[in-house]
Parts: C-alpha cells; structure tokens; sequence
C-alpha cells in the first residue's frame, strides 16, 4: 500500500521527521518498495515529445535509486541527487556507477540550464515548491521537462482500500481521504502557477510474497515514526487480514502511478 502524504496540514516538525524517516530503513526500502513499470517512461517521453535515450536527467531525491536505474536503463545520462545520508549509503551500495551528488529540490547543486529532464518519483512532495519550482526552472534547458509521479495505491479494488482503511485508522489519520486529495496534485505541485503541466495516470500491478507486501508498508513514514511495538502490532494484525485474501501468502498489489509533466518555454 503505497499512500500520498499523511496529515492534511502537517506541522513543520513532523514533515521534516517523516522526510528524514527513510534513511534508518533505507535498506527495507530499497529491497521491498515497488518499482515502476516500462509504461510509465513511454507517457512521460510522449508527454514531454522527446526520448529519454541520449537525454541528461537528473533524479532528485533519488532515495535507493529505484527511478534513477530505471533511467539508466532508458539509455538516459542520468545524475541523482539524493538529501539523506541513508539513502545516499545505499544507493550508491545498489548503483556505483552513476553519480550521485547531495543536495534537495530546494537547492539543487547544478549550473544553469543544465538537465533536459528533472524527475521526481515520489519525493516532490518533499519539497517546497516556492523554492523547487524556481530551482527546476533555472536547472533545465530551454524545452526541457519537469516530470513528477507518485506511486498511489489503487482505492477501488476493495482489500487495498479496506487496507488503507485499517492503517489509517490505526495511525489516526485518513489515509483514504489524503489518497483522494492526490487528483488535487496538478495545483499543489507549482500553486504560483508558471507550470503549466500535463497530468497522467498509469495503472500497473505486482505479485510479491506477504513478507515483501508487509516490509513495503513498514517502509512508509507514517508507520516509521510510530514507536516501535506499536508499528509491530499493526503489521502483525495485517498479516491476519491478508492471509485471509491470500492464503497462498501472495498478494497482488495495485498502482496508478500519477504522472505530471510540465516544459520550459
């Protein structure tokens, strides 16, 4: 279960916490977190009317590296700029041989006009867009792209979102509601406006062992700041309730990833 943000009007304090969640797990992250399928690359190459191959990208928050091999592997030049110490650890563990720089959308580390393509797969949100939004402007080239996309759990299939029922529930927060406020992204992601983004939706799934299923959930930072007996008893009280979907400890994840793609002039 892959969820947006947690808390409608979250605090400074707990933002920044649940940002820097991810690097004391960063490994579970790695190894457990779902991908992104081919489909999600051909939308944002048409989207942006230019190939991936050949092209200098650069994955910001670039994490384990999930998006950025991904690239890679789309014949793309790509650089990863990552914040977390963390991440940064394992990515370049996972991906010696790209290049990796510290930095965050607020303050990219680059020179002017740079990138064809600046990515941000799951972590846009993580940054301000009064600073980002300026900052990818100056990075990219004339024509070049602004892609962001989330990885968002598929509500009408009815176990994920009585999952997602479940987990709000027991974080005190709805998650279901936060889910649906994802259609309100394309505002959220430049509210000043200067972006003018095309928006896509790609569905897409994957079968992996409960096991898998239940690590990617406690990857999340709305269990990860949790204290520690209680996130247990939570995964624990899940796996209950998945076995009786999937006795065969399989379970059939399902995505639709948002995909927003905005060019400079």
């Amino acid at each position: 279960m892959t969820t947006t943000s947690a808390s409608s009007e979250p605090s400074a304090s707990s933002h920044s916490a649940r940002a820097h969640s991810f690097n004391a797990v960063a490994a579970q992250y790695a190894a457990n977190r779902p991908s992104y399928p081919p489909t999600l690359f051909d939308a944002v190459e048409e989207t942006a009317g230019r190939s991936l191959s050949g092209a200098t990208v650069v994955d910001v928050g670039a994490g384990t590296g999930i998006s950025t091999a991904l690239l890679h592997g789309r014949g793309a030049d790509v650089l990863a700029v990552e914040p977390g110490e963390g991440m940064a650890t394992e990515f370049r563990r996972g991906l010696p041989h790209i290049p990796l720089v510290r930095g965050s959308g607020n303050a990219l580390p680059l020179a002017d006009d740079h990138a064809d393509f600046l990515t941000y797969a799951q972590s846009w949100h993580w940054t301000d867009p009064a600073r980002s939004v300026p900052e990818a402007l100056r990075v990219l080239r004339p024509g070049g792209a602004l892609a962001l996309w989330w990885n968002t759990s598929a509500l009408d299939v009815e176990w994920i979102a009585e999952a997602a029922e479940r987990a709000g529930h027991h974080a005190g927060i709805d998650l279901t509601a936060e889910q649906s406020k994802a259609g309100e992204r394309t505002n959220q992601a430049d509210p000043s406006g200067r972006l003018d983004f095309t928006r896509r939706e790609v569905r897409w799934s994957r079968r992996v062992p409960i096991d898998t299923h239940l690590a990617n959930i406690g990857s999340h930072s709305f269990l990860l700041v949790m204290p520690e007996r209680r996130r247990t008893a939570f995964l624990e009280e899940e796996r209950a309730h998945l076995l009786k979907i999937f006795p065969d400890g399989i379970v059939e994840e399902t995505y639709d990833v948002l995909l927003l793609v905005a060019t400079k002039p």
